[in-house]
């Protein structure tokens, strides 16, 4: 899709001007002359979560791209190199990854030689996962990518007491909700 300038510096002024705004919502659509009012749903905390991911998972694409990495394949990537040998039952379990939509994602992996399935010798059935010697290396850039870009912006963003914080309320949340 080709995109003139003008209506990408008008883009770009129209995000300006909603930004900030509490109840700023999506761009405008065509002959709206005022963002969308948000209500009760500003105060819904899983649209404000939802949100939030959205924005994380955005600045974290951005911050992957020349590694081509998603969130969901960066962290299969720490799983497998924190437990190598694990079978792939137990990390995509352990991430609430279906069982499809993983092998999709291994076959995306093991395609770019990043990590490897192998047939486990106690269960035939079942394939243990390991990181490949390019995975590795993939792997320690994508983490000096994640700290001093994706993880240092959030940090800035909320400092360091609050990300501690935030991350023990979301933990709790997601252990006990």
């Amino acid at each position: 899709m080709t995109v003139s300038k003008t209506a990408e510096k008008s883009s770009e002024k129209s995000g300006e001007a909603t930004k900030g705004r509490k109840d700023a919502s999506e761009p405008q659509g065509p002959g709206s002359a005022e963002a969308l009012q948000l209500g009760e749903l500003s105060e819904q905390l899983g649209y404000v979560l939802k949100r939030a991911q959205l924005k994380v998972f955005e600045n974290f694409l951005r911050c992957m791209a020349s590694l081509q990495l998603t969130p969901a394949q960066f962290s299969v990537l720490l799983l497998v190199e924190k437990n190598p040998g694990r079978n792939q039952t137990e990390i995509a379990s352990t991430l609430g990854i279906l069982r499809p939509n993983f092998v999709a994602l291994l076959d995306n992996l093991e395609s770019r030689d990043l990590c490897a399935r192998i047939r486990s010798t106690n269960d035939r059935r079942s394939h243990i996962l390991m990181l490949t010697d390019k995975g590795k290396a993939v792997l320690a850039r994508a983490k000096k990518l994640v700290a001093t870009k994706h993880e240092a912006r959030l940090n800035d963003l909320l400092g360091q007491a609050n990300r501690e914080a935030l991350i023990a309320m979301l933990s709790k949340v997601a252990s006990e909700f």
